[in-house]
């Protein structure tokens, strides 16, 4: 295969189209999101994340696994968790079965923030889906999108 291989170039196109997709998508959120509730996209992913965690076996995350959720490097990830402890949205605390892990709870604040914020995110989203589905390129994707289900 050459650079100028026309299975490349497809794949290269496909690229493009998916991060214009998430570019959109994100911006649209951020906008609505700020606006309302002054979080940014990823403040709201790290709550979301963290609001998910139980106290079950492997229930509570790792700082590394709450990086990799929310795709951003451990650093980048302390910062925000830092961010968002100074405004009483997060706690952290010792693990108890080994004093050097940190785990990180969403605080009742943060949680009353989370729920006033996600249907913001979800009509957001469906809103820069819908924007998106107007430009062809970008259907197949869109509907890739929808048909996602994970499970709970």
């Amino acid at each position: 295969m050459t650079a100028t291989d026309p299975a490349l170039t497809a794949l290269a196109q496909g690229w493009c189209a998916l991060s214009l997709l998430h570019g959109k998508i994100e911006t649209h959120i951020e906008r609505a999101l700020q606006a309302k509730h002054d979080l940014s996209v990823r403040e709201y992913s790290l709550l979301d994340v963290l609001s998910r965690q139980h106290d079950g076996e492997g229930g509570h995350l790792q700082m590394k696994q709450v990086a990799d959720a929310v795709v951003l490097s451990q650093s980048a990830t302390t910062r925000l968790v830092t961010r968002l402890e100074d405004r009483g949205l997060l706690s952290r605390y010792l693990c108890p079965t080994d004093r050097r892990g940190i785990y990180t709870d969403v605080s009742e604040a943060g949680a009353a923030l989370l729920a006033e914020a996600r249907p913001t995110n979800d009509a957001a989203l469906r809103e820069a889906l819908d924007e998106a589905a107007l430009n062809p390129e970008l259907v197949p994707l869109v509907r890739a999108v929808e048909a996602v289900r994970v499970p709970a």
